[in-house]
């Protein structure tokens, strides 16, 4: 368990001084450097070396560039020393079957900060901001074999469905975790 304690605007945890905010275009450089990083940290082995060594910061750039213009639906975790560490994407449910309201669609933390509590400060974050937008659960779709499974178990998802997509000409596997009321006890914007 991390060491947390609130420090002013900052939440202290493991010694960093992470603060939560809205994501910026200005930032999507930096959202595509974690992203592109924690796909190639995370799922190497995973999914097709060509799919992994094709992603390009430059590339990604462009698509949080355009993502970021739908206001609210990103959120970072900063460290006040070393910048942007973590982001995730929300909005409302895309699978509105599954009884769910809000959606975290993506959530990735610099492979430099696992471990440190970035991961845990930013699902706060993100439930939160679904919260603000009176979504009051949440889905999160994982990769069956992400490590992160892991982690959302720990936060208290509950297995709530299971599917099998496409990802790079690839059959992939995925889980739903899903929570129906949000703690956000540790983490707001």
């Amino acid at each position: 368990m991390p060491d947390v304690r609130r420090c002013g605007n900052y939440w202290v945890v493991n010694d960093l001084a992470l603060s939560l905010r809205q994501a910026r275009p200005s930032d999507a450089a930096d959202l595509a450097r974690i992203y592109v990083e924690s796909w190639q940290d995370t799922y190497a082995g995973i999914l097709p070396h060509t799919l992994l060594s094709g992603m390009s910061v430059k590339t990604h750039t462009a698509r949080w560039q355009s993502q970021l213009q739908a206001q609210g639906s990103v959120i970072v975790v900063e460290d006040r020393e070393h910048g942007l560490v973590g982001l995730s994407s929300l909005g409302s449910a895309r699978d509105r079957g599954l009884g769910f309201e809000g959606e975290v669609y993506t959530l990735y933390v610099d492979p430099g900060f696992f471990g440190l509590g970035v991961g845990r400060t930013l699902l706060h974050g993100a439930f939160a901001a679904l919260k603000e937008r009176k979504l009051n659960s949440c889905l999160i779709w994982s990769h069956a074999r992400n490590n992160a499974c892991f982690f959302y178990e720990a936060m208290g998802g509950q297995r709530v469905a299971e599917r099998l997509t496409r990802l790079g000409g690839e059959p992939t596997p995925e889980v739903a975790f899903g929570w129906k009321r949000l703690a956000t006890v540790r983490a707001e914007l």
